[in-house]
């Protein structure tokens, strides 16, 4: 609502411009900042799960030698990197520096999609700012710590590894490790979304409990592949990735319990 009237479809449109205008700027002096920092960036960060030393690595070693399954140490021979492009490490310094910048803009950009949504909300949807951006944004940095952490290594370890025939053997391109680590990230994150967005259907009346509860076993399909298309093909990994997103869903079925009870 703006004036006391109904606004029209293109005074909503020019309305989330600006927001966008200011999530990309916000994206974009973040990338800059990584961009400069990119020794941090690179080194500390997006090359070290493929190292011995990543701490996810060393865990599952001590692991593996306290149970006696050798199979669980992994990344203990680091992985090559090969770059086949002239300006292959250039434009992977800068799509990195985007994807910083994204990830640190994240709240930020949850502000903005707040102030675009909250009007549709009612009334009650100012009390519930800051724990809208609290939430949303602690869920996806948990996401992206557990896709880094946990599923990454794991990938990294399989895929990079993996081969039909010992007469082939695996050149990893830079690109290919960029694209397979950051979409794995990227994917946890926004993974972890879900109550977030069963919470948002439900206020605005898309949703209800009972249709959730209805088609459950139809989304624990959909998460179930999904997990098997963000992580390697083994059992392993998807459970890891299933669990948490079958806990989120049903979290969010209750979050939308209680949208309705407060609706009623």
């Amino acid at each position: 609502m703006s004036n006391d009237r109904e606004m029209s479809f293109w005074e909503h449109v020019e309305t989330l411009r600006k927001h966008l205008i200011r999530s990309v700027l916000a994206i974009g002096i973040l990338a800059i900042a990584a961009f400069i920092f990119s020794d941090v960036i690179f080194n500390d960060v997006i090359l070290a799960p493929k190292e011995p030393d990543f701490f996810t690595n060393r865990w599952l070693c001590t692991l593996a030698g306290f149970m006696h399954t050798p199979q669980l140490c992994i990344n203990q021979n680091p992985l090559p990197l090969t770059n086949i492009s002239m300006s292959g490490q250039f434009t992977t310094h800068i799509w990195v520096s985007v994807i910083a910048g994204f990830i640190l803009a994240f709240p930020f950009i949850c502000m903005e999609l707040w102030r675009f949504i909250k009007p549709a909300l009612g009334t009650n949807a100012i009390k519930q700012s800051s724990s809208f951006i609290l939430m949303t944004s602690l869920l996806f940095m948990v996401g992206i710590l557990f896709g880094y952490y946990i599923i990454a290594p794991m990938s990294i370890e399989f895929l990079g590894h993996y081969q039909i025939t010992a007469d082939i053997s695996n050149q990893i391109t830079l690109t290919s490790y960029i694209s397979t680590v950051s979409g794995i990230v990227l994917s946890s994150g926004i993974a972890f979304e879900l109550p977030v967005v069963i919470w948002l259907l439900a206020r605005l009346g898309v949703v209800d409990v009972k249709g959730l509860k209805k088609y459950r076993r139809h989304a624990m399909v959909v998460i179930v592949v999904f997990a098997a298309i963000i992580t390697p093909p083994d059992v392993v990994s998807q459970i890891l990735v299933s669990v948490p997103m079958i806990l989120l869903f049903e979290a969010g079925i209750h979050i939308a319990s209680g949208v309705e009870r407060k609706r009623s």
